[in-house]
């Protein structure tokens, strides 16, 4: 059923964007609020928006919408999805790329927690029902290892764990050009991308973001990364390196250059989450865990060795 709205613009919000503020007034997440504009949802003094549209105050504001559904976990069996450990606090995946953590509103591809529903898997039933047992998420064009908490002390413990640093993440990653220096630490705030609703980008005022990185090989036009991270802000490694200059090959969204991502074959970024360790919450003993390199990484990688 359709929603709508009608209003002037208050004063406070003269010469702000609309997605901005649509977002504010209305609730909205900024990523709604553009989809709303896009289709031409909203008309100030009776003319179709743009997104990049200041307001002015008192105009008149109209806003229609199509209310969405909230996410729900739908079984659905992924192939190629491999579970590396499993017990009765947790359990370890390791995700192929095209896999969402979660459901989320406007994602209709294939999710951690379905395919974990498909196998008959019981998870922590804490938060919200769609991210149920999720303690900590991967994009979906990222591949590699993720823990989802099967009980209510691993759900906490993890959860505690996460937010106070204890577990260490590492990635491979293939940057374009060669970082100078060959080793450092990145250290950052990040937020959302002051133009985009789906990016994010260093910003003034971001959220606390640190990244460690080493030089693992130097091709050509590219290098292998080992990458530890600190923080988990979202996209933080490609967002990171993006500001270094060195995107990740075949990350179209963050600037890479799509000449070397067709020679590589890539049609996603080249990360992967390949360790994964922490202190076990049921018995305390620490556990780590490893992922190889799945197989269009791979290729890509074996076509920079051998030129």
């Amino acid at each position: 059923m359709t929603e709508s709205r009608s209003f002037p613009v208050p004063e406070g919000r003269a010469g702000e964007r609309i997605d901005v503020a649509l977002a504010t007034l209305l609730g909205f997440s900024r990523s709604q609020a553009v989809e709303i504009i896009e289709v031409g949802g909203a008309l100030v003094d009776g003319r179709v928006a743009a997104k990049s549209d200041r307001l002015t105050a008192g105009a008149w504001l109209e806003v229609t919408w199509e209310p969405r559904r909230a996410p729900v976990v739908e079984p659905r069996e992924v192939a190629d999805l491999r579970i590396v450990h499993d017990d009765d606090d947790l359990v370890v995946i390791d995700k192929p790329v095209g896999v969402a953590a979660h459901p989320s509103v406007g994602w209709t591809g294939p999710t951690v927690l379905g395919a974990l529903a498909a196998g008959g898997y019981t998870l922590a039933s804490s938060g919200p029902a769609e991210r149920a047992g999720i303690v900590h998420r991967l994009d979906a064009g990222t591949s590699g290892l993720m823990v989802v908490a099967k009980s209510e002390r691993a759900y906490r413990g993890l959860k505690r764990a996460f937010h106070d640093r204890e577990v260490d993440k590492v990635y491979h990653a293939v940057v374009q050009g060669h970082p100078d220096p060959s080793s450092g630490t990145i250290d950052a705030p990040i937020g959302r991308h002051p133009s985009s609703a789906w990016k994010f980008a260093v910003v003034a005022g971001g959220k606390s973001s640190i990244t460690h990185y080493d030089t693992l090989e130097a091709f050509r036009a590219a290098s292998l990364l080992e990458v530890h991270l600190e923080t988990g802000r979202t996209h933080q490694i490609r967002v990171h390196m993006a500001a270094q200059r060195h995107p990740c090959v075949g990350d179209a969204m963050y600037g890479s250059d799509p000449v070397l991502s067709e020679r590589l074959g890539l049609s996603r970024q080249w990360l992967h989450a390949m360790l994964l360790g922490f202190e076990h919450p049921g018995g305390g003993e620490a556990v780590s865990f490893r992922s190889q390199s799945p197989d269009d990484l791979q290729r890509a990688l074996d076509v920079l060795r051998e030129s």
